[in-house]
């Protein structure tokens, strides 16, 4: 890139993106100097309405801060209050919290990756631009997409906003029969998870290599998805209630969202590309051999690859959601209760934007004290601004109207959801 001592790129709206954000990039001596990563995001008081809430209550109103991915906010504040209590689920119902959970990860992963992302890598302005090209392409998105509704609504009694799950289990038995439903054109599903996947696999993704720190939670035997250790790429392993011995939270004078790194100041990454490169051995052997047949195994170096990461956990997902269908045998009862009792409790599960902190406080009337709630956009912002720096080279070399593409690209790279409706990133670069 040449040109001015100073110039601006301004970028007013950006539909591909969930929220309000802004970009500001300094570039000094041909290098980029200094990037922000604006979130004007309004505080929503979530943590504080919840105070004097019934702990029943936290799954149904948490849920309601993400039209997205409610599953997330419902399985960890449902887990949170289950520890506390000292409730185990049954296996019936855990079995269907991961089938409704795996759902969502199918819808969301399914509308970032082929209709926000997939345009980035082909220069299009829009899925439906790749459709003139690659008609099948969106057919399957689409198809996937309604699959994993489906099965979030016929466990948890709608796809959006679901209301069937339970601080210990679910508000009803789920016959088998009615996941059978599921069953009637799913070898078809996993055709289209396969082909999605391939596709992804073929785009022209920028080859770069670079440091970085990943974390997420571990499986011990199962891909994590309700529950885990939390593990990075450095070595360290710990439960989830270290969570926040481990990590600081920064305000940012430009951002209305806080800005998470781990205690020595480096920033991490959350959400697929993390899951991905710590548990892959995990992944469904399907899944596994389509990604080495196209010469891809872990770890991903760049954050451009998260879209792989993204298009192998959704067909993880499908093959998941129809091994789960085979093993659930209907429980005797829908939910487990225990006696109400006062205490503090920690639950983590991976979004499908990564992991999902809740922390919560209640008294022995089982009123709510105290909520502490941390989304994985939040953790990934200061990894975003690292990632700009990262790639500067790449982004510099660029054209201007190129480069501005590829600073979009590279925050689109973690499919940030911002919590507002109104879909805008305003981007300046300026040149010293």
């Amino acid at each position: 890139m040449s040109g001015k001592d100073y110039f601006e790129i301004r970028v007013k709206q950006l539909a591909r993106v969930e929220g309000e954000g802004g970009v500001w990039v300094k570039v000094k001596d041909g290098k980029i100097d200094y990037v922000e990563v604006n979130i004007f995001e309004p505080p929503r008081f979530f943590e504080a309405f919840l105070k004097g809430r019934s702990y029943l209550e936290a799954p149904d109103l948490t849920a309601r801060i993400c039209g997205i991915c409610p599953l997330a906010y419902v399985m960890a504040s449902s887990r949170a209050m289950e520890k506390i209590l000292g409730i185990k689920v049954s296996d019936a119902a855990n079995k269907l919290r991961e089938m409704a959970f795996y759902g969502e990860w199918i819808e969301s992963h399914v509308l970032h990756f082929a209709f926000l992302h997939t345009p980035d890598f082909l220069g299009k302005h829009s899925v439906f631009e790749i459709a003139k090209e690659h008609p099948q392409f969106l057919k399957d998105a689409i198809a996937a997409r309604d699959w994993g509704n489906k099965v979030i609504e016929i466990i948890g009694g709608r796809p959006v906003h679901p209301v069937g799950f339970r601080v210990g289990g679910l508000h009803r038995i789920i016959k088998k029969r009615e996941l059978e439903q599921l069953l009637g054109n799913y070898d078809e599903v996993k055709r289209i998870g396969r082909r999605l996947l391939e596709f992804i696999l073929q785009l022209p993704i920028p080859e770069i290599r670079y440091d970085m720190v990943f974390m997420s939670l571990k499986g011990e035997k199962e891909y994590p998805i309700l529950e885990g250790v939390v593990a990075n790429n450095l070595g360290d392993e710990f439960p989830e209630d270290e969570f926040e011995e481990r990590i600081i939270a920064e305000q940012k004078r430009y951002s209305n969202a806080l800005h998470y790194r781990l205690r020595d100041g480096r920033p991490y990454i959350t959400g697929p590309l993390a899951r991905f490169n710590l548990n892959y051995e995990l992944l469904s052997p399907e899944v596994r051999d389509v990604l080495e047949e196209f010469g891809f195994k872990p770890p991903l170096r760049n954050t451009y690859q998260s879209i792989i990461a993204r298009a192998a956990e959704t067909y993880h997902a499908i093959l998941k959601i129809g091994r789960l269908i085979e093993e659930y045998r209907e429980p005797s009862r829908a939910y487990e209760e225990a006696e109400v009792r006062a205490g503090e409790a920690v639950a983590i599960v991976e979004a499908p934007r990564g992991m999902l902190y809740h922390r919560y406080r209640i008294d022995d009337g089982g009123r709510i004290l105290y909520a502490d709630i941390v989304p994985p956009t939040a953790q990934n912002y200061a990894a975003m601004e690292e990632d700009i720096l990262k790639v500067g080279d790449l982004i510099l070399k660029k054209p201007r109207e190129e480069a501005q593409r590829l600073v979009e690209t590279t925050i689109r790279n973690y499919d940030p959801c911002i919590s507002c409706s109104v879909h805008m990133i305003r981007l300046r670069i300026i040149e010293e």
